[in-house]
C-alpha cells in the first residue's frame, strides 16, 4: 500500500514554513549538476517501480514526457535544508501541519493517470508547497491549485515564481469545493481521500474530462481511481492501486 499526503508524517514545529522558504529560494550554482544527477536517479527508480507495479496499475512504463518533467523540477527546492539530502529518495517527506510531500513514484503515477496535455486547464486540490503543481505546469498545463493550510500555501506562493512557474494560480481554501470561477476543467487531480467523488468537483469537470482521486474511508481500504466523465455525464471508473491518503480537512461532509 502506498502512503501519501499527511499519513505517517513526522510533526514539525510551527516554524516549518519559514524553514521551507529559507531553503527554497537559493540553490548554489556549483550544486546544480549534482542535483540534476540526483533527479535522474530518482526517475530511474520511478521507472523500475512502474515495471514492478504494472500488473496492479496497468501501466508498464513511465511516459517519456512525465519522466522529463520529473527530471527538470527540483524537488529539493521545495524542502527545508534539513530534509534536502532526502529530497530524491522514493519516500514521502514531512512538511508540517500533518502533511507530506508525496512519494515521487506516487506523484508520477498520479500524473500519468491524469495525462495532462499542453494547454489543458487542470485543477489540483492539496497544493501543499507546490511541487506537484510545478510538475503539471512543466507538462504545459494551465494549473489552478487550492490548499487549505495557509503556511504551506505561502511557501508555494514564493517558490513557484522563483523557479519559473509563476503562471500557476493559487488559492487558499477547501479543495473539496473546487474553484468554480475558473471551471470547467479538462482534468482534476485530488490529493485527499474521499468516500465519494466531491459533487462540486464533478460539476466543474468538463464532459470528456478526467479526474484522479483516492476513493475510500479514512482508515481504508482506499484505491487510487481514474474517473472519466462521459459526454452524456455518465462516469467511468477504474481502480489502479491501493493507497492511504488523509481526508479533506475542510468542513463536515454529508
Amino acid at each position: 500500500m502506498v502512503q501519501a499526503r499527511g499519513w505517517g508524517a513526522t510533526p514539525i514545529r510551527a516554524s516549518a514554513a519559514a524553514l521551507l522558504l529559507a531553503g527554497a529560494l537559493a540553490a548554489p550554482a556549483a550544486a546544480q549538476q549534482a542535483e540534476a544527477i540526483r533527479r535522474a536517479n530518482m526517475v530511474a527508480v520511478i521507472e523500475v517501480l512502474f515495471e514492478a507495479t504494472a500488473e496492479q496499475t496497468g501501466m508498464a512504463a513511465l511516459d517519456a514526457r512525465v519522466a522529463e518533467a520529473f527530471r527538470k523540477v527540483p524537488r529539493d527546492r521545495f524542502l527545508p535544508p534539513v530534509l534536502r539530502e532526502l529530497a530524491y529518495a522514493d519516500t514521502p517527506l514531512p512538511l508540517g501541519h500533518g502533511q507530506n510531500l508525496a512519494q515521487p513514484y506516487l506523484a508520477a503515477l498520479m500524473t500519468q493517470m491524469l495525462a495532462p496535455k499542453p494547454g489543458e486547464k487542470v485543477f489540483e486540490t492539496g497544493t501543499d508547497v507546490g511541487y506537484h503543481a510545478a510538475i503539471l505546469s512543466e507538462l504545459g498545463a494551465e494549473v489552478y491549485s487550492v490548499e487549505i493550510v495557509e503556511p504551506l500555501l505561502g511557501v508555494a506562493r514564493k517558490v513557484l515564481p522563483a523557479l519559473g512557474y509563476g503562471r500557476v494560480r493559487l488559492k487558499q481554501g477547501d479543495g473539496y469545493l473546487g474553484w468554480a470561477e475558473h471551471a470547467p476543467y479538462d482534468a482534476i487531480l485530488v490529493k485527499e481521500s474521499s468516500l465519494e467523488i466531491p459533487p462540486a468537483l464533478l460539476r466543474q469537470l468538463k464532459a470528456g474530462g478526467r479526474m484522479v482521486i483516492p476513493l475510500g474511508p479514512p482508515e481504508g481500504p482506499q484505491f487510487l481511481t481514474l474517473v472519466e466523465k462521459q459526454a452524456d455525464g455518465r462516469l467511468k471508473q477504474k481502480r489502479h492501486l491501493p493507497v492511504r491518503f488523509t481526508p479533506f480537512q475542510g468542513g463536515e461532509r454529508t
